[in-house]
């Protein structure tokens, strides 16, 4: 009997998921995705008002929370530009009509051996990704501390005084982006590979296909990032700060990272992943 009722929970979620994974606001905006970002937006809103107490009592773990709701923010923008792009290249093709579009396949029926697990077609726009939404919130919490204890080195290292500002602010963003960037890209792709079930060879043509290209992007935006982020930001709100700067970046990786599908839904984004 317990089985039962979990098995009828995971069927009535499942169904759930489905029917909100075929919605469109506006024929184009995933419905699912708009819900969970502006979740996600409401979290961030919270922690936003409370950020200067949360910080005081617990600095690490405010930092940790924070990175975590921005790193999922990040995702979930780059997934629905993904559903985005891939609905609006569907219905380029298919023309629909409406508010809200709702495609509803018999579910009873056998399922052709082209379709997906959830009943999503190859053709149609990828359902939400809770599990790749997870392990980005993931990363950027297990994270945090590193970049925390990092960030305070650098301002102990380079002090910005009145007298000298601009000097040491120029020594920290150096010494981030020749140490730290490097670094930080390395233990992004090995954590989201090693957490994706990839293995060893996986990871090789990971770092082969898109780490430099991506490095190289890393020196095009964050020298300047960091500059007004070390000259101008109070310590407490730098990593935030970064973070939120990064939600940008985070979704470029995000979409760069999921290499094989954005390079069919993004042709725009090949000069960076290989």
């Amino acid at each position: 009997m317990p089985f039962n009722m979990f098995d009828k929970v995971d069927t009535t979620r499942r169904r759930v998921l489905n029917g909100l994974n075929r919605r469109y606001i506006y024929g184009r905006l995933p419905l699912l995705h708009t819900i969970i970002f502006l979740v996600e937006m409401a979290v961030t809103m919270r922690l936003a008002a409370k950020f200067n107490s949360y910080y005081a009592e617990k600095p690490v773990l405010t930092t940790m929370v924070t990175n975590a709701v921005l790193g999922g923010i990040a995702d979930t923008v780059a997934q629905t530009i993904t559903a985005f792009r891939a609905r609006s290249s569907q219905r380029s093709s298919n023309s629909d009509s409406g508010i809200i579009s709702i495609e509803i396949h018999d579910f009873d029926k056998e399922k052709p051996s082209q379709w997906g697990e959830l009943g999503y077609t190859k053709s149609q726009p990828p359902p939400f990704d809770f599990e790749r939404l997870t392990r980005f919130m993931a990363y950027g919490f297990f994270m945090a501390p590193i970049q925390f204890q990092w960030f305070g080195f650098l301002s102990r290292a380079f002090p910005i005084t009145k007298v000298s500002a601009t000097g040491p602010a120029l020594k920290r963003v150096a010494v981030d982006q020749l140490i730290f960037a490097p670094f930080g890209l390395f233990c992004f792709f090995t954590f989201m590979t090693l957490a994706e079930g990839g293995g060893r060879r996986a990871l090789v043509n990971k770092f082969r296909d898109v780490y430099l290209p991506t490095l190289k992007a890393n020196f095009i935006l964050w020298p300047a990032v960091q500059v007004l982020n070390f000259r101008v930001v109070p310590i407490q709100f730098q990593i935030p700060f970064v973070s939120t700067i990064g939600i940008a970046w985070t979704a470029y990786l995000s979409l760069t990272n999921s290499s094989g599908k954005s390079k069919a839904i993004f042709p725009s984004w090949n000069q960076y992943s290989g």
